[in-house]
C-alpha cells in the first residue's frame, strides 16, 4: 500500500540547493577581498580595471583581479545570490573545472571588451580608457546567458515579482546592457562588460564549447562505428529487395 507524506513530513526549499566546491570558493574569495577594500582604501585604484593602466602601466592583474572587487555591499550580494541561484546547477552539470574555465573565460572576455572599447576614438571610449571598473557582473552574466540556454523555460523572478522564462530574460538583460554601453545611460555601471560577458558566454557554448574536445571525440566515435558497420555489413534499410543484405 502506498504511503503518501503526512504534512508534517512535507518539506520546503529555496534555491538550487547547497553551494558546489567552485562556486563556495568564489563566494568566499569575493566576501574576502570586499572585507579587504573595506580595510585598504588603495586596493580598489591597483586591482579593479583601469583601461589606461593596463595599456600604459602593464597593470596586465586588472582584467583578473577587478572580478572579486565590489563597490557595495548591494552590489556584491547580487552578484553573488545570481552566482549561487544560476550556477549551481551549471557545475553541478558540467563540473567544477569546466564550470570555472567558463566563468573565468566570460570575466576576462568582459574586461577585453571594456580595454578594447575604451581604446576608440570616441567620447565614451574617453570616459572608459580612465574609468575604474569592478565586479563579477560579466561573469556573472556569462553564467546567466548558460543558464537560459540550458533551462530555456524556467521561470524566473525578475524584481522578484514577475515570471520570465529564462531564455526571454536573458534576452532583455542582453537587450539593456546593448542599449545601455552605446548609449551612455546607466549611471556609471560597466554595461560594456556586461554585454562582452553575455557575447562571450554565447560563442563559447555555441561554438567553442566548455568540452573542446567533446566534439572531436563524438566525431571518432561516429567514423568508428561507420567504420565496424562497413566491415561487417550491416545496413540500417533500404529496398525490399535486400533482403538477404540484411543481418537479422
Amino acid at each position: 500500500m502506498r504511503r503518501y507524506p503526512s504534512t508534517r513530513e512535507l518539506t520546503y526549499a529555496f534555491g538550487p540547493g547547497p553551494l558546489p566546491s567552485a562556486i563556495r570558493a568564489l563566494i568566499i574569495a569575493n566576501i574576502v577581498m570586499f572585507v579587504a577594500q573595506l580595510t585598504f582604501a588603495d586596493l580598489t585604484s591597483y586591482l579593479g580595471l583601469t583601461p589606461s593602466a593596463v595599456v600604459r602601466q602593464f597593470r596586465v592583474w586588472q582584467p583578473v583581479t577587478y572580478m572579486f572587487l565590489h563597490g557595495s555591499f548591494f552590489h556584491i550580494f547580487l552578484n553573488m545570490f545570481a552566482l549561487w541561484m544560476f550556477g549551481t546547477e551549471l557545475e553541478r552539470m558540467w563540473g567544477t573545472r569546466p564550470f570555472l574555465r567558463y566563468y573565468f573565460a566570460t570575466g576576462l572576455a568582459a574586461a577585453g571588451t571594456t580595454v578594447a572599447l575604451s581604446l576608440l576614438p570616441f567620447a565614451f571610449g574617453d570616459r572608459m580608457y580612465f574609468a575604474n571598473t569592478i565586479g563579477a557582473s560579466g561573469a556573472i552574466y556569462g553564467v546567466l546567458l548558460a543558464y537560459g540556454l540550458y533551462f530555456p523555460r524556467r521561470p524566473i523572478y525578475m524584481y522578484f515579482l514577475f515570471a520570465i522564462p529564462a531564455k526571454y530574460f536573458v534576452l532583455l538583460m542582453g537587450a539593456i546592457a546593448f542599449y545601455s554601453s552605446i548609449s551612455g545611460a546607466g549611471g556609471g555601471v560597466a554595461h560594456a562588460a556586461h554585454l562582452g560577458g553575455l557575447v562571450a558566454g554565447y560563442l563559447l557554448l555555441t561554438g567553442v564549447r566548455v568540452h573542446p574536445f567533446a566534439e572531436v571525440k563524438y566525431r571518432y566515435l561516429k567514423w568508428k562505428i561507420a567504420r565496424v558497420k562497413r566491415k561487417f555489413d550491416v545496413y540500417s534499410g533500404g529496398r525490399r529487395d535486400d533482403w538477404d543484405r540484411r543481418i537479422h
